[in-house]
């Protein structure tokens, strides 16, 4: 019988690499926020994968850029202390990279510094070419001692086995850390937080800046008249200025509902039973350099 393998495994990258795409993709659920924005992910979120002889525990990190507040300060700190804990790391860099650049590099140096295993995923190889993509290769394989190298497109899913298969052969023999049935260790309400968020971020898309978050103020549990358990959530969008929360909740509240319909719609389909929604907005400025509020972001 084949021993049982086990780890923690840190994704990190720069900012919009496809980080949570990857993680998505590889747990198989909708663990991770995803936007087509850069900082996306503001703590370190771990999503689980049960295969037949292992346990792989991800944790996908905040985008490395460069802080601007104490809020980016954080979420840098986030990743790199994930790396001191992680068994292998997936390091993720862009097809579209000439060379290593700046941001690639600090991270690569990190890495050097862990000392930890390392599988490098080259991402939207869609829109490169052969030859360009195996210089890539080239020149980071020179830069480190990579477990594998592999050319991935995050949205598809015939690489989801390819990257789980390298990853079981890295780790070493251990015990299941979760139970079988989990998929991730973020509470029922962080996940309402990160689907709320989330489609604030794609539905608003530029017209308001990064600086929003959602915090869930009551999540309770009840039975309907049909005796079906409904999940009353009662959620704050919390937002910079005032000129932001008139774009946010719309014309005649178009615009809050439907995010908020967005949000209920994935949420029943993550949580498995109906959500009744309810969703306010509020200013709260300079909330980004607020520690009570950026400490939430910190790495457990």
């Amino acid at each position: 019988m084949e021993e049982f393998k086990s780890g923690f495994v840190s994704i990190i990258g720069r900012t919009n690499v496809g980080k949570s795409t990857l993680l998505n993709l590889l747990v198989g659920e909708k663990v991770a926020a995803i936007a087509n924005k850069v900082q996306t992910t503001r703590t370190a979120i771990k999503g689980i994968v049960n295969r037949k002889n292992a346990q792989i525990i991800f944790t996908d990190t905040p985008g490395i850029h460069k802080p601007k507040h104490k809020l980016n300060e954080t979420m840098i700190e986030t990743s790199y202390a994930s790396l001191q804990d992680a068994d292998l790391i997936l390091f993720i860099i862009e097809a579209t990279s000439e060379n290593i650049g700046k941001g690639d590099r600090i991270i690569l140096e990190k890495i050097k510094e862990a000392k930890r295993k390392t599988i490098l995923i080259i991402n939207k190889i869609d829109i490169k070419k052969k030859e360009k993509l195996l210089n890539l290769i080239e020149i980071y394989s020179k830069e480190y001692k990579f477990e594998s190298v592999i050319p991935i497109e995050a949205t598809n899913t015939k690489y989801k086995d390819i990257v789980l298969d390298e990853i079981e052969k890295s780790l070493k023999p251990g015990p299941a850390y979760y139970d079988i049935e989990e998929y991730t260790d973020q509470t029922l309400r962080q996940l309402a937080e990160e689907t709320i968020r989330e489609k604030a971020l794609r539905i608003l898309q530029d017209e308001v800046p990064h600086g929003i978050y959602v915090e869930v103020e009551k999540m309770k549990t009840r039975k309907n008249k049909k005796n079906e358990e409904i999940y009353d959530i009662e959620a704050t969008i919390y937002c910079l200025r005032e000129s932001h929360k008139g774009i946010i909740i719309g014309k005649n509240g178009e615009m809050l509902k439907r995010i908020g319909r967005a949000a209920r719609i994935d949420m029943e389909e993550n949580f498995g039973v109906k959500v009744n929604l309810k969703t306010w907005v509020k200013v709260k400025q300079d909330w980004i350099d607020n520690p009570k509020i950026v400490n939430k972001f910190k790495i457990n």
